[in-house]
């Protein structure tokens, strides 16, 4: 989970509020197509700069359908543009890649209806050591990683899993399992794998 720019313990960045959830590590393809959030990835190319992605809790991320910033989630991740075309329909289309966990601490919203906010920034989890009570866990990752979609995807983005590190293990079952937004967002918030891992193994119990 490296980065290859160093990011600030504390920044005023744009938000990028989302009903989906993105980990430190992990990739998401995005659309872009309202004015504000192009102008959002055109400042953020230019200055090498990266944006929040957001849970939201309540409300709409388009300015069309709710004129009223949404409610969101303060806990989030900091996302680093990594590439960008044009698609099919003449949407921007971009990838983010998550490199760290951030807290919000205050938002705004700017003249053309962004969402800034002031964060904190997290410092990667250290390395960990697998608990050895988690090795089903690391057996359900490794059935997961074979699964068409994520091998397409794993092709499409350049997955990277270190098998043997319970951050690794943890942040990757925690965004390619289907759970819900909620839950996902609940993995997030945690701060130390094992404890990640065990909220993974309770949420599958729950589920069959």
């Amino acid at each position: 989970m490296s980065n290859t720019n160093p990011v600030p313990k504390h920044v005023e960045i744009p938000l990028f509020p989302l009903n989906t959830v993105l980990f430190p590590g992990g990739r998401m393809p995005m659309r872009i197509f309202e004015p504000r959030y192009v102008g959002m990835v055109t400042r953020c190319l230019k200055k090498s700069e990266g944006f929040g992605i957001v849970l939201i809790r309540s409300g709409s991320d388009s300015r069309v359908v709710d004129k009223q910033q949404p409610d969101i989630f303060d806990i989030g991740t900091y996302a680093e543009i990594i590439d960008f075309n044009a698609l099919d329909d003449g949407l921007l289309g971009i990838i983010a890649k998550g490199s760290h966990k951030l807290q919000v601490l205050r938002t705004y919203e700017a003249d053309d209806h962004l969402l800034m906010c002031e964060a904190e920034i997290f410092p990667d989890e250290p390395q960990t050591a697998l608990d050895p009570n988690h090795q089903s866990m690391v057996d359900i990752l490794r059935e997961l990683v074979k699964h068409p979609m994520v091998i397409k995807l794993h092709k499409q983005m350049h997955m990277d899993i270190d098998f043997e590190d319970a951050v690794s293990v943890s942040l990757r079952l925690s965004e390619l399992l289907p759970l819900d937004p909620l839950s996902k967002q609940k993995l997030l918030a945690l701060d130390q794998p094992n404890q990640r891992l065990l909220e993974i193994a309770r949420m599958l119990e729950e589920l069959n």
